[in-house]
């Protein structure tokens, strides 16, 4: 059984999407890269649970 949330949980995606564009604004494609792998390591931080991560993972590499 899965443990990973597959609803939407944003309250406001688009102010999400409008905080990530801004962060990475007038950064090197290198900067992004290393910006994303620094956010994603502290979302999972928050997460916490390696069974849902691993089920997030899988799943985003499915979806790609």
């Amino acid at each position: 059984m899965s443990k990973m949330i597959t609803t939407p949980q944003l309250q406001d995606p688009d102010l999400l999407y409008e905080q990530l564009l801004d962060a990475q604004q007038d950064m090197t494609p290198e900067q992004v890269q290393d910006f994303s792998a620094r956010l994603i390591l502290l979302l999972a931080n928050q997460i916490g649970d390696a069974a849902v991560l691993g089920e997030c993972i899988q799943a985003a590499r499915e979806a790609g």
